[in-house]
């Protein structure tokens, strides 16, 4: 049975790979290993929700404190769409598009923000940092506003244009940069180590995954507190595609979802010009190596060397998942299809989830009955100059 309340459970962290706690006081990676910490929550509580329609709404999985209130512009709550027409282009019994589009800012970034800086916020930092591919920036600058607290971005100077018109129209300082995203990554702890802001690179901090991980709380919710067989995320940081593992691993152990539920496979899609987890999943990899010269119009998919590596191969180990890339041209092609089969405002990301997704159920790795969601990360106005 679900219950309303506006109720925080008791949260702590810890280490997600040693789980070696951590203060929450200044919080970024496990001091003992370097991986991401992850917050903790108590177990078997049942199914609470708030009385809200955003992604605050499962509050009692998130991490606030006694009497807080999130820093909010309204994520969350994305439509799932079930899509027939392309469920039989695909070939699979069902498919559903999740669309992230349709967040703030324009993407599934909102979410992970929004949560970040509610513990930035709260712990009294004087700023944020961040460096980014597109949308992240988009985000922090229009929840750093929302805060009242200034904003540092460090993006390529290859970044959609919309998507750096947007940080800089939220008022966020924006250094554009020659280089790639694991460049900006670099000058983004630099700067917070000078200035003294909150670097909320992509699991360098353990909240923005938490926002993420709601995601994971709707879809089973959409769906009628069940799981898809399938799920297929475009994966560059990883944040989604963690977060939503996460968010069932704990629905579980809580009893929002009934013992012995089994997580679905994970299928991460990457662009072939940028394909760190796909390349080391093949090679049986525990961690990825980092890719030289990452290319794609993708700009979401172009992180040579994520941090959580480790974590994703994990995951598609745990859950006999999938990681594989698509070409350019298939990623254009199979964004316009999604476009003009559902009426959904696609970004290049969520063509690259469908065309890995049809690759994997023409070879044979994904059944012809599968459930599938597949998640459109942003909106493709966001690539339209």
């Amino acid at each position: 049975m679900t219950q309303h309340s506006d109720a925080q459970a008791s949260w702590s962290l810890s280490c997600s790979s040693c789980a070696t706690p951590s203060a929450l006081a200044g919080a970024s990676v496990c001091g003992s290993c370097g991986q991401p910490l992850f917050a903790r929550y108590a177990t078997g509580t049942g199914r609470v929700l708030a009385d809200r329609w955003d992604s605050w709404r499962y509050s009692a999985l998130m991490p606030l404190l006694a009497g807080e209130s999130p820093v909010t512009l309204g994520e969350g709550l994305t439509p799932m769409i079930e899509a027939p027409s392309l469920a039989k282009l695909v070939g699979v019994r069902r498919l559903w598009i999740k669309d992230e589009g349709q967040n703030p800012t324009a993407s599934f970034k909102a979410r992970g923000m929004s949560a970040a800086m509610t513990r930035a916020r709260g712990a009294g930092v004087p700023g944020v940092v961040v460096p980014t591919a597109g949308n992240a920036g988009a985000a922090l600058a229009a929840y750093g506003a929302a805060a009242g607290l200034p904003v540092q971005v460090f993006a390529p100077r290859t970044t959609p244009r919309p998507i750096l018109d947007t940080i800089e129209a939220m008022g966020a300082t924006l250094v554009r940069i020659d280089g790639h995203i694991g460049d900006a990554g670099k000058l983004a702890i630099a700067f917070a180590a000078e200035h003294g802001y909150f670097n909320v690179s992509t699991l360098r901090e353990p909240y923005r995954v938490e926002g993420m991980k709601t995601m994971g709380f709707e879809m089973a919710e959409q769906l009628g507190w069940r799981l898809p067989d399938a799920v297929v995320y475009p994966t560059g940081g990883g944040e989604g595609t963690i977060g939503i593992w996460k968010a069932i691993e704990e629905m579980v152990a809580s009893g929002w979802l009934p013992a012995g539920t089994v997580q679905p496979r994970y299928v991460v899609a990457q662009a072939d010009g940028c394909a760190p987890i796909a390349r080391a999943f093949a090679a049986g990899a525990e961690k990825a190596e980092p890719w030289v010269d990452p290319v794609t119009y993708a700009a979401g998919l172009r992180v040579p060397s994520p941090l959580g590596d480790r974590l994703l191969l994990r995951v598609l180990r745990e859950t006999n998942g999938i990681a594989a890339s698509a070409s350019e041209q298939a990623i254009a092609d199979w964004t316009k299809r999604l476009a003009t089969a559902t009426g959904i405002d696609a970004a290049p990301e969520g063509g690259c989830a469908l065309s890995v997704l049809c690759d994997a159920v023409t070879k044979g790795t994904i059944s012809n009955d599968a459930e599938v969601v597949v998640f459109n990360t942003g909106s493709g106005a966001s690539y339209r100059a």
